[in-house]
């Protein structure tokens, strides 16, 4: 039995109008995906809304600089040792450890603001030397002042924390200089006012105004 083949070849026009159809498909292909990625070229807009024409944005700065970022930079080893030896050294950080001559002591004391009342505590402390503090006020808001006096300094003093209607602070002091550092309380209120104060660290002694 001989089978034969029942589907026709496409004729030339068919075969025209294929290609035509391709060449058609082809070049929508190219304007509207190809040239927008690849060159930034958009004449239909059709690439920007696909977000294509960022593929082919050129680098910026700050790309191009997190780039370098991740490149270590090896110049330093490629120099000569002469170089790298007449480099400046870094300079020195604070230091972890500090050494005291002061012994080591913790103290509280507590004063009673009447009204419209003052007073202040105060420790005699070396240049360098440093504690830890906290105080409380019950009964009411104060203000304060801490600061230091020079040694035979007079009435002259350097303020370091000022604040108004508070009833707490706490925090590290490291004396700038010879002399005595601590607070100055003063109660605006109408009725008395209890300050705590509690003092640890490298100092001399701490003792009331008055």
């Amino acid at each position: 039995m001989t089978t034969h083949n029942t589907h026709p070849l496409p004729s030339l026009p068919q075969l025209f109008k294929a290609t035509g159809i391709a060449l058609v498909v082809a070049a929508a292909i190219l304007i509207t995906t190809v040239l927008p990625a690849e060159h930034g070229i958009d004449p239909t807009g059709i690439g920007k809304a696909l977000g294509l024409t960022t593929l082919s944005a050129p680098e910026t700065e700050t790309e191009t600089e997190a780039a370098s970022a991740l490149i270590p930079d090896t110049s330093a080893a490629r120099q000569p040792d002469s170089e790298i030896a007449a480099a400046p050294a870094a300079q020195a950080s604070a230091p972890i450890v500090t050494a005291s001559e002061a012994p080591f002591r913790s103290d509280e004391m507590m004063l009673t603001l009447q009204p419209g009342e003052g007073d202040e505590i105060k420790a005699t402390m070396r240049q360098g030397e440093q504690f830890v503090f906290s105080w409380k006020a019950e009964g009411g808001k104060v203000n304060f002042d801490m600061h230091g006096e020079r040694v035979n300094a007079g009435s002259d003093f350097t303020s370091y924390w000022k604040d108004q209607q508070q009833t707490s602070a706490q925090g590290t002091f490291v004396a700038p200089f010879d002399g005595t550092h601590g607070w100055f309380w003063r109660n605006r209120g109408d009725r008395p006012v209890t300050v705590t104060v509690k003092v640890s660290g490298f100092y001399a002694s701490l003792q009331q105004a008055k």
